[in-house]
C-alpha cells in the first residue's frame, strides 16, 4: 500500500489530504498528516477574535476528525526529501510521495521590541490578549503595523484596521503602515487605490513605504528614523521559511521554497511544496499572495499528481492561479479581490463592498470546514 506524507495540516495540508483520500480508496493509500498543533482555525478568525466579533473556538475542528488520514502531532525537526520523510520529536514518518505545506514561520523576535510592546495578531494564541487591550482602549491610538514582507493574506491588515475603525469610538485614533509603497502592491496601483480610498473615507492613516527597524514603550522606529505613537500596537510580524526547509536544502537562506508555478513540484522526485513556504514570482515580478485559497487550489493539484503517478497515468493536473479573497470593511460589508495571478499580465479587481460578499466570506468557511472535517 502507497503511503503519503503531508508536512503540514493548513489549508494545503486539508486540501490534500481531502482530495487524495476522496480519489483513492482505504484499502490502496494511507495518508499521514504532520503538525504540531491537533486542530485547525481558520486566519479569519484571529481578526474576529482580537475585535470581540466572534471566538476562536466556533470555527475550531479536531485534526483527528479528518477521514481516512492518519495525524501525527509534533515539532518537524528534519525533512528528508530523498526519503520522502519528516522528522518529529525523534520519530521519522516517510513515504512514498511528500507533500510540504509547513506555511510560513512568525519572527517577532526579528525587530526589537516588537515582540514585548506588539501584540501578534497573526498569532491565535494573541487574540484573547489583543481583545481585552482594544476592550480597555476607550482614547488614544491605535496602530497596526506591518513589520516585514511578504506575510500571509495580504489584505488583512487593512480589514483589521477598517474593522476596528467599525468597532472603536471617535476618541480613538486608528493608523496602519506598511513597508511597500501602495497597500497592495500584487494588485497593482489602480486597485489598491480602491482600499486606500475605503482607509481614507474611514478616517484611517496608511503611511506607505515605513520599514519599521524596532519598538519601545509606545513608539515605533522607523528606518529613515522617524517615530510612530501608539497606545495600542497591533503587529503582522516578519515571517520567514521554516529553517528545516533551508537545513533540508530545499530553499536557500533567507528565501522561501519555488517549487514548479504549475506542477509544484520541487527538485526532487515525489516531493511537493505547497502554501505559505513556497513563492512562485509571478509576471509583474512580484510574487502569488500567500492566501489560503491557493495553498488550497495547490493542494487539489498535488493530490491529482500523485494520484496519477500511483497509477501509472502521466500527470496533467497544473495550478490555475485563479484566485479570490474578502475584505471585511465594517457596516456588515466586505470587498471581494479576485482575478487571474498567472496571468501577463496579472488581472486581479476589487470589488465594491457589498453585504454579499460579506455573506460569501462566511460560507468560505462554512464549506472548508464541512468540506475537510464533514461539519
Amino acid at each position: 500500500m502507497a503511503r503519503v506524507v503531508i508536512a503540514g495540516a493548513g489549508f494545503g495540508g486539508l486540501a490534500t489530504a481531502t482530495a487524495l483520500r476522496r480519489a483513492l480508496p482505504l484499502g490502496e493509500l494511507e495518508i499521514v498528516l504532520v503538525d504540531r498543533r491537533a486542530d485547525f482555525v481558520m486566519g479569519l478568525r484571529k481578526t474576529w477574535a482580537a475585535l470581540g466579533m466572534d471566538t476562536i473556538e466556533a470555527g475550531r475542528r479536531e485534526l483527528a476528525d479528518i477521514a481516512g488520514a492518519s495525524v501525527e502531532m509534533g515539532e518537524i525537526t528534519r525533512v528528508d526529501p530523498r526519503a520522502h520523510g519528516v522528522d518529529i520529536d525523534g520519530l521519522t514518518v516517510a513515504g512514498d510521495a511528500l507533500v510540504i505545506a509547513m506555511g510560513a514561520r512568525q519572527v517577532p523576535d526579528a525587530v526589537p521590541g516588537l515582540a514585548e510592546f506588539g501584540i501578534n495578531v497573526w498569532d491565535r494564541a494573541e487574540a484573547e490578549r489583543a481583545r481585552r487591550t482594544i476592550d480597555r482602549l476607550e482614547r488614544g491610538r491605535l496602530v497596526i503595523g506591518i513589520f516585514g514582507l511578504p506575510y500571509s493574506c495580504p489584505p488583512a491588515p487593512f480589514e483589521l484596521a477598517l474593522l476596528a475603525r467599525d468597532r472603536l469610538g471617535p476618541a480613538v485614533e486608528v493608523s496602519i503602515f506598511s513597508p511597500a509603497s501602495i497597500a497592495l502592491p500584487v494588485v497593482g496601483a489602480t486597485e489598491s487605490a480602491k482600499v486606500e480610498r475605503l482607509l481614507d473615507e474611514r478616517g484611517i492613516q496608511f503611511v506607505a513605504g515605513r520599514q519599521a527597524t524596532s519598538v519601545s514603550a509606545g513608539q515605533v522606529k522607523f528606518a529613515d528614523d522617524s517615530v510612530e505613537a501608539f497606545d495600542v500596537l497591533l503587529a503582522v510580524p516578519p515571517h520567514r521559511c521554516p529553517q528545516v526547509l533551508i537545513d533540508a536544502g530545499l530553499a536557500e537562506p533567507g528565501g522561501w521554497l519555488k517549487p514548479d508555478p504549475r506542477t509544484l513540484e520541487t527538485a526532487y522526485p515525489g516531493v511537493y511544496a505547497v502554501g505559505d513556504c513556497t513563492v512562485i514570482t509571478l509576471a509583474n515580478g512580484l510574487a502569488l499572495p500567500k492566501a489560503g485559497i491557493f495553498a488550497e487550489q495547490q493542494g487539489e493539484v498535488v493530490a491529482a499528481r500523485i494520484v496519477d503517478r500511483l497509477n501509472g497515468r502521466e500527470p496533467a493536473a497544473v495550478f490555475g492561479g485563479e484566485g479570490y479573497c474578502y475584505v471585511e470593511t465594517g457596516g456588515g460589508e466586505a470587498a471581494r479581490a479576485s482575478g487571474s495571478f498567472l496571468a501577463d499580465p496579472v488581472a486581479v479587481t476589487i470589488s465594491e463592498p457589498s453585504a454579499a460578499a460579506l455573506d460569501e466570506k462566511r460560507e468560505f468557511e462554512r464549506s472548508r470546514l464541512s468540506n475537510w472535517f464533514g461539519r
